[in-house]
């Protein structure tokens, strides 16, 4: 497997309205972009096929985690050895995805995470009072399982690298906040090195988060649970 082989891996669901200036964004950085239409009832999938996208379509909406993970198996099986994540919604700073991986390179990274709460940047996307204080809560239980200082442990916007890849590709949870904190816990707890950058987040142009408050609410409950108890998901260990 080639580590310098990069895709870029977009999930979405019902995102028709924002899908194709992301893909076309994507595309302009060089990189083979993949999008997993997440059991989409909209012209999601054709539109990002359209746009010059390969297309991986789940017949049933199985929440971000399991269209993250079926985007790295598709990365494993097709020899990628990195994989760049961003949102469908048109948020994450696309064209800095380029300088996102080579970060992780030159800092031997497994996971390097897009942050919007690194000190000294203001955030133009600001969450709410309730929300933030959990946020706040699951990075600092992140940090401790990583090692090192996490400011934003729910960020769906990072870089994973090998051998990393392929114990998520198997592993990752797929229920909410799985895929992103409980990731962070899993991989730190097993010896890969994870790492944070800042980034500027732009605001949602269409569409509405798919959580609402109380959602949100219960499953930081149920994360806070998983990792103060070790129940995290259990991953290979880097050789």
């Amino acid at each position: 497997m080639n580590e310098e082989k990069a895709l870029l891996a977009i999930p979405a669901h019902n995102e028709e309205r924002s899908i194709e200036g992301v893909v076309t964004t994507a595309l302009a950085t060089g990189l083979p972009v993949v999008v997993v239409d997440d059991g989409s009832d909209d012209e999601t999938a054709l539109i990002a096929r359209n746009a010059g996208a390969v297309v991986l379509s789940l017949p049933v909406n199985l929440g971000v985690g399991g269209a993250r993970r079926c985007a790295y198996r598709y990365a494993v099986t097709h020899g990628y050895g990195c994989i760049a994540e961003c949102d469908a919604d048109g948020q994450h700073p696309v064209t800095a995805i380029p300088d996102l991986i080579a970060k992780a390179r030159s800092r031997d990274l497994a996971m390097l995470i897009g942050s919007r709460f690194t000190d000294g940047l203001e955030p133009t996307v600001e969450p709410s009072r309730l929300r933030r204080m959990a946020m706040r809560f699951l990075a600092h239980s992140a940090s401790r399982a990583a090692g090192t200082r996490i400011t934003d442990s729910t960020s769906g916007f990072r870089v994973i690298r090998e051998p990393l890849l392929s114990a998520l590709s198997e592993g990752l949870p797929a229920y909410y906040l799985g895929d992103t904190y409980e990731a962070i816990v899993s991989a730190g707890r097993s010896g890969y090195r994870i790492g944070e950058t800042a980034i500027t987040m732009t605001p949602r142009l269409h569409g509405a988060s798919s959580a609402s408050a109380l959602d949100a609410g219960r499953f930081v409950i149920r994360a806070s649970v998983t990792g103060l108890l070790h129940l995290h998901e259990r991953l290979s260990t880097r050789p």
